[in-house]
């Protein structure tokens, strides 16, 4: 089985939950911006949550299925159509043989996430099929896709088989069908225009200035052009230290905000650098990494501070609908 990419759209690249035990070697973990969405797109058509599908950024691809596939199609709102018919996100969708997938506007978010049945089965480097671009390793030759590709897609799992043999019988294996089950709303992110993303306070928080603090708690940040996959720069009030100080680089992850010297803050995102020098103000929590890796650029951002004790709160709720929603799906044939 094989995908063959018709045209790339503006950033397209293959990602997995991202590649763990390197760090100590200056390997970055990188992987999927949005890991939410893409475990839930894997989820629906019965993959393993560590399968590699498609992150597909502002602008889609165009997808010819060379073989029947059980897809779906998780995160932003690209407005996917298979041919001329107008696709549901976060549903278990029977794509058949020839059928092209395309996408219209943007509507809310930025990244959209396909999973296929079985999964991008792109050589595995350094235990992960992600792309990571500046290195030029993992993904498809370790770059954005181009037109002409052809992706290779795994064997689907017997849960994989058994959802296609059951969408196949709604219209026939020579038309499109849609799963009539989908996650519960409670289990879908609310990619909203202005995220306030929950933080904890970071290594050095105490160490900016109090009217600093103040700003950066109650006053939105704009997303600039400047932005990418390693880290998103901000524009809006100076944040400053009570006094200026040489700190020793230290372990930095997903979602940390650092400040540089001049008083603009960065978000370190997926593919972030292992460690970092600058003074840490605070850590979106991981929860709202999903709402976060959704922010366009040019779009604004505020930051609300929790407990360590309310963030993993919030992460063992999320994790635990998760489960259920395994256990349910796994049930489900």
């Amino acid at each position: 089985m094989s995908l063959l990419i018709m045209t790339p759209g503006l950033l397209t690249t293959v990602q997995d939950l991202g590649r763990y035990g390197y760090q100590q070697y200056g390997i970055i973990a990188g992987g999927a911006m949005d890991s939410y969405a893409l475990r839930m797109a894997n989820l629906l058509v019965g993959n393993d949550e560590w399968e590699a599908g498609l992150e597909m950024t502002v602008t889609g691809p165009e997808i010819t299925f060379a073989e029947p596939s059980l897809i779906s199609i998780c995160g932003g709102g690209l407005s996917p159509m298979l041919d001329e018919h107008p696709l549901p996100l976060w549903r278990t969708v029977y794509a058949p043989k020839g059928a092209r997938l395309h996408f219209g506007r943007l509507s809310r978010g930025c990244r959209a996430y396909l999973a296929v049945a079985g999964g991008i089965a792109v050589p595995v480097q350094l235990n992960s099929r992600s792309t990571y671009l500046r290195a030029g390793i993992g993904g498809h030759q370790g770059r954005a896709l181009r037109s002409g590709d052809v992706l290779p897609v795994g064997t689907p799992t017997l849960r994989g088989e058994v959802w296609t043999e059951m969408l196949t019988k709604i219209n026939g294996p020579e038309s499109l069908s849609v799963s009539r089950w989908f996650p519960a709303y409670s289990l879908i992110p609310s990619y909203n225009e202005i995220p306030v993303l929950r933080v904890i306070a970071g290594e050095e928080f105490h160490s900016f200035r109090e009217e600093s603090r103040e700003r950066f708690l109650s006053e939105p940040f704009t997303i600039l052009p400047q932005s990418d996959r390693m880290g998103y720069r901000l524009s809006g009030s100076s944040l400053n230290l009570v006094r200026e100080q040489s700190l020793i680089s230290s372990a930095v992850t997903y979602g940390t905000v650092q400040v540089p010297t001049g008083g603009s803050p960065i978000i370190l995102m997926a593919d972030r650098q292992t460690t970092g020098g600058y003074p840490k103000l605070a850590q979106v929590i991981t929860a709202d990494l999903p709402l976060l890796a959704q922010a366009k650029i040019g779009s604004a951002v505020r930051f609300r501070l929790i407990t360590l004790q309310e963030a993993q709160e919030q992460l063992l709720q999320q994790e635990l609908e998760l489960r259920r929603l395994r256990l349910v799906l796994e049930h489900y044939y």
